[in-house]
């Protein structure tokens, strides 16, 4: 994506590229295969992972995986999402180093918040809790 900027006189114009984070056209499933990945190795299933990534992101089990299917890139995903679980905002702390509620961009405030349940997940929290329902 491109800006342009003048510089004060018409004559002459500076461009300024604005590029987009990289995990933005990262194919989806190779993320959730690190996803499914990490929370196997701490005895989580995929199952489980699929659970939560319809929960966030309101995909139904068939709609989360044509996405999966058609390698659509993780901004597409999120993009293309029926509807972001009004609960999301429940989701707190830090991931990698950032306070998920400093977050501004939109798109890389919902990236963090699945990485962040995915981290729950792996760290053998009960799905209640990360799927934040009052028990």
């Amino acid at each position: 994506m491109c800006k342009f900027a003048n510089n004060g006189n018409n004559t002459s114009r500076t461009i300024i590229l604005m590029t987009k984070h990289r995990i933005y056209s990262m194919v989806f499933a190779s993320v959730y295969n690190l996803y499914v990945a990490k929370a196997e190795r701490k005895n989580r299933t995929k199952d489980e992972v699929n659970q939560v990534i319809c929960w966030l992101t309101g995909y139904d089990q068939v709609g989360l995986q044509r996405q999966v299917d058609v390698q659509t890139t993780v901004e597409s995903f999120f993009e293309d999402a029926p509807a972001l679980n009004p609960a999301a905002t429940l989701i707190t702390g830090t991931i990698c180093g950032v306070l998920i509620e400093d977050i501004q961009d939109p798109l890389m405030k919902k990236v963090r918040y699945l990485d962040k349940l995915i981290d729950e997940l792996a760290k053998g929290r009960p799905m209640e809790k990360i799927l934040r329902r009052v028990v």
